[in-house]
């Protein structure tokens, strides 16, 4: 049985609250067994609406538990995804770490769409067609839900992830914005490194063969609540690497090649 509508705002209440005062909440699927994945969007949606009610605006969308490793760690067949608002994008530099409550950075690619795309038909070539450019992305993930139960230690399920909003708490675009019809994107790649340190390194294959693929599924999962990806939204395809966990004082070093090299400090 599905939660109550009453049930899915205290819910998003809860998480709102957590990454306002930077103290975890319990896992709610501990709290409700029966909690579906479907629940877990409507969770998520619903914290969004709390953030757009409160004068927040919607800049586009992420993609998350793209490679199969992560797929098979999380007991599921298909990615998830979340939103991306205003107040989450970053320039390369400082990054304020007191945003956040623990976070992991990951390496990826964006798409920044110039024309609208919708519906259960579009393809990697309707992804390609549509976008106006690709640029190297750092997600900054953070867990408003406790990744570990304070209870049994067991790792949150799925359905935590997806009403944490996919875990999505940050992006820094890259200075340079390049054609994807002008690019191999699976073999585009990435070194990071942190403190001078290389921790991760990774093609974009790694999300699923393609990274124009994880686009075209989110276009799929949008149509049946009435929505699509709009003009001038920015798409995270999903990480090829895994994430590095940040503290202050922390500088990574993202070198995407000939996509260009930029760096971040968490203060």
């Amino acid at each position: 049985m599905a939660l109550s509508p009453e049930l899915i705002t205290q819910l998003a209440v809860e998480l709102n609250q957590s990454e306002q005062s930077r103290v975890q909440v319990e896992h709610f699927s501990r709290r409700y067994p029966d909690i579906t994945i479907e629940d877990g969007y409507r969770i998520s949606r619903a914290w969004v609406a709390l953030k757009l009610a409160a004068g927040r605006r919607v800049r586009g969308h992420k993609i998350g538990l793209t490679s199969r490793a992560m797929q098979q760690a999380s007991q599921i067949t298909e990615p998830d995804y979340g939103t991306l608002l205003d107040d989450m994008f970053f320039a390369p530099g400082p990054i304020p770490t007191q945003r956040f409550i623990a976070p992991r950075v990951e390496v990826e690619l964006a798409f920044v769409l110039r024309h609208d795309l919708s519906g259960t038909q579009v393809t990697v070539d309707d992804v390609i067609a549509a976008t106006d450019y690709v640029v190297p992305a750092i997600e900054i993930i953070d867990a408003r839900i406790e990744q570990f139960c304070r209870h049994s230690k067991t790792m949150r399920r799925v359905q935590d992830t997806i009403s944490d909003n996919a875990a999505n708490a940050g992006i820094i675009l890259g200075p340079v914005h390049a054609d994807p019809r002008k690019l191999d994107l699976p073999w585009c790649g990435a070194v990071l490194r942190q403190n001078g340190v290389v921790e991760e390194t990774g093609l974009a294959a790694g999300v699923g063969g393609h990274p124009a693929l994880g686009i075209a599924w989110l276009a799929h999962k949008l149509a049946p609540w009435g929505e699509g990806l709009k003009a001038g939204q920015v798409v995270l395809a999903g990480s090829f690497t895994r994430p590095v966990a940040a503290r202050a004082g922390d500088r990574f070093d993202a070198d995407y090649g000939p996509l260009g090299r930029f760096t971040f400090d968490f203060v």
